[in-house]
């Protein structure tokens, strides 16, 4: 599956984030509840090296709270991380981050000197409505599409702590096949990067089998089918997603489906647990595993069949 990344700035961002990075004393990483490994941007863990890190959940309302606590003991597991499960509605909390920093920077709380915290997270995981928060007033640009934030800034958020904006920066290829699925049904990359039809498609089996009564009464059905297809299909029924003849319009319950999850219509939702992406690991490493012996193989018989020719 093809995804259309963000043209034009996401190299110049991340550049210029590895030469502010000596002048920072902590990290703060938005990640978005419902996929806090999938929105989680290696790139920014092997440039942050050891400077302590606040991994902000945002959009925890939005998310399953049981498995928010398990991405939370998870994460707290690295050392120098912490975490924080924020959700728009409650600014106080959000505030709470500037009391982690002073914890996480001791040396520089109270003193002379303000703490710099630089603001890092993929493209739409709410990281400008954070900033805002914190700030009290509109210093960084919102909105429903990604890659809105395009230079840095710093804001000066009073008590000793500064912070550096950044632009969402999402990096050139995903290992994990599932993440761009969920990336995409949360909004975090554009519509126009995957079709709603694919995405709904994997957003249907998931829920299926792990939300399944959350299916059953936002779409009023009587019991939950075991395969996509199916479901879709009584979905559509219920909303009038048809065409002529009575065929299904799967691009059209694809669309309420992915919306309304995007919404919070569907319940709470968190698209990936730990033990699900440890699973995914494996799987992946894997295949990366048969691909290079398969490359090896090639390589091999190459230069044997050389030899042989020669001989």
């Amino acid at each position: 599956m093809a995804i259309q990344w963000y043209p034009g700035h996401m190299h110049k961002a991340q550049k210029e984030m590895k030469q502010m990075l000596p002048q920072v004393d902590l990290l703060i990483e938005i990640l978005d509840a419902r996929i806090p490994f999938s929105s989680e941007n290696p790139a920014i863990a092997n440039l942050r090296g050891v400077k302590p890190c606040i991994k902000v959940l945002s959009k925890s309302d939005l998310a399953d709270p049981a498995a928010t606590e398990l991405w939370q003991a998870f994460l707290e597991q690295e050392r120098g991380v912490k975490t924080l499960a924020t959700t728009t509605d409650e600014p106080g909390r959000i505030k709470g981050i500037t009391d982690l920093c002073r914890r996480m920077v001791p040396e520089k709380a109270g003193g002379v000197q303000n703490i710099t915290a630089m603001v890092v997270g993929i493209p739409n995981v709410g990281k400008s409505t954070i900033i805002n928060t914190l700030a009290g007033r509109t210093v960084a640009k919102t909105g429903n599409e990604p890659a809105v934030t395009k230079s840095q800034q710093r804001i000066n958020l009073g008590g000793g702590v500064m912070l550096l904006d950044t632009p969402g920066i999402l990096w050139p290829k995903i290992e994990n096949p599932n993440s761009s699925y969920r990336l995409a049904a949360t909004g975090a990359i554009k519509n126009t990067a995957m079709e709603y039809d694919d995405v709904a498609f994997f957003v249907a089996a998931y829920l299926i089998t792990a939300y399944p009564e959350l299916l059953r009464e936002r779409f009023q059905l009587d019991s939950v089918p075991d395969t996509d297809v199916e479901f879709l299909e009584m979905a559509a029924a219920r909303r009038g997603a048809l065409r002529s003849g009575g065929r299904v319009d799967f691009h059209k319950i694809s669309e309420v489906l992915v919306n309304e999850l995007r919404a919070g219509k569907l319940g709470r939702i968190t698209l990936e647990t730990p033990s699900m992406i440890q699973a995914e690991d494996i799987i992946i490493a894997e295949a990366h595993a048969q691909k290079a012996a398969a490359a090896a193989e090639r390589k091999r018989r190459f230069k044997q069949g050389s030899r042989d020719a020669q001989s």
